[in-house]
């Protein structure tokens, strides 16, 4: 009887676990915060605040916690994971690199932040996601020129930074106006590496090296090659954010103030808020996520859609796309949205046109050859999901009583035919009554 009620209970259960991991409910979802140390829940209070105001349930746990697990009974417990213990050797319970990657792998996402601090288990998990950080532990990002004025700072570690990417959909439409504090260490990205972005660099005048000691070699990382903030939009639409600076998501570079050396304008507060707020809106798809559904096709003049084709048939394609505005589905609208008409290559490509209310439509004509087709939709634009449809539809020849019986091109073989036919006939008579 016992086990029967913890039957019941778990089945009841069940419509929740679904309607929580639902990606029609993007906000809908749950957190997982590591840290080094639980003091950082206060010192970084903003930060997550903002995050728990949009409605995410956030779950904080120290790195090293002996109970650490990500999934249960091959569920997984979160949608996103935040890394902010740069100094864990080594994680607790049953986590470990490939858990964190296998977690990225099933389409969620993480933000990741080191320093200085950065341990060979932090570091490795970024060059897996394609970023490299500075194999030199002891240094961080200088900057002599775009350093921030303090009364405090003299070693020029607390840079300024205004490099952003230009991305609406990444960073939202309201510009960063005042710049960013960091202070941290450098990374590089694989410029080859398409998957992986800059959404913040250094200035041409930074570079990457120990404060404490004279450089007595050139330093391997130094100017706008240095990111400070990096992203990666995976092709399974699982999404990355990895800087060098714990730093720049804490309270006090929060509500700092902020002025560049050498600048007059002095701003009452830094960008660090606004940044880093719309850029976990991006990570956490409360933008730039797309979703496509009623993908249909039917000939011209019918509303069914068909089993099959005919060659040189005229069809009708349609598909509707929304975008998630962090509290419903809205229309999206763009003019580069393309289908293809696809076997082994493409012999119909067309961009389709929009109603601006979501539909994207066009027509064309089946091409003159009979096979497995497919309608195929990819698209991939900057800071957005990734779209990719398909539907799969034969084309048959026409039948043998679906020929016309006179063919235009043919009337030069039939006037021959005649003309050879009369000539026979007159032939015959010449020859059978001449005597």
């Amino acid at each position: 009887m016992v086990k029967l009620c913890v039957l019941i209970a778990a089945v009841s259960l069940l419509p929740i676990l679904c309607l929580s991991f639902s990606p029609e409910n993007p906000t809908d979802r749950r957190v997982l915060v590591l840290l080094d140390d639980l003091s950082l829940k206060s010192s970084h209070s903003i930060f997550f605040n903002s995050i728990k105001s949009r409605g995410f349930d956030v779950d904080f746990k120290l790195a090293d916690d002996p109970k650490l697990s990500l999934q249960r009974y091959g569920q997984y417990l979160y949608d996103a994971l935040i890394l902010f213990s740069p100094s864990i050797d080594r994680f607790g319970g049953s986590l470990d690199l490939a858990g964190v990657l296998d977690f990225v792998d099933s389409g969620h996402d993480l933000i990741l932040a080191a320093d200085e601090s950065a341990s060979d288990l932090i570091r490795n998990i970024a060059t897996e996601c394609g970023v490299d950080f500075d194999e030199d532990s002891s240094a961080i990002v200088i900057d002599h020129k775009s350093y921030a004025v303090s009364e405090t700072e003299g070693d020029h570690t607390l840079i300024v930074s205004g490099d952003f990417i230009q991305s609406d959909v990444i960073l939202g439409s309201t510009k960063v106006e005042a710049p960013v504090l960091y202070k941290g260490i450098a990374h590089s990205v694989n410029a080859a590496n398409s998957l992986v972005l800059k959404v913040l660099s250094a200035s041409p005048s930074a570079y990457s090296a120990n404060p404490s000691s004279k450089l007595s070699n050139p330093p391997l990382h130094s100017g706008s090659a240095i990111s400070l903030v990096s992203v990666v939009q995976a092709r399974n639409n699982a999404r990355i954010t990895i800087t060098g600076s714990l730093d720049m998501f804490s309270n006090r570079l929060l509500r700092s103030g902020v002025q560049k050396a050498g600048d007059s304008n002095k701003y009452s507060k830094s960008g660090n808020e606004q940044f880093v707020t719309e850029l976990s809106r991006w990570v956490f798809h409360e933008r730039g996520h797309l979703k496509a559904v009623n993908l249909r096709h039917h000939k011209v003049g019918e509303t069914d859609e068909p089993a099959i084709y005919r060659i040189n048939d005229d069809l009708e394609f349609s598909v509707e796309i929304y975008e998630w505005s962090g509290k419903s589905w809205e229309p999206y609208v763009a003019n580069d949205v393309q289908v293809q008409f696809y076997m082994m290559s493409p012999y119909v490509l067309k961009t389709l046109s929009t109603d601006q209310k979501g539909l994207y439509h066009t027509s064309f004509k089946v091409p003159d050859v009979y096979g497995v087709f497919q309608f195929k939709v990819e698209y991939q634009r900057l800071g957005y999901t990734g779209l990719s449809l398909s539907k799969q539809i034969p084309v048959r020849p026409f039948r043998h009583n679906e020929y016309e019986r006179f063919i235009p091109t043919a009337f030069p073989y039939y006037g021959a035919s005649f003309t050879t036919m009369a000539g026979f006939f007159i032939f015959s008579i010449v020859y059978l009554y001449n005597k």
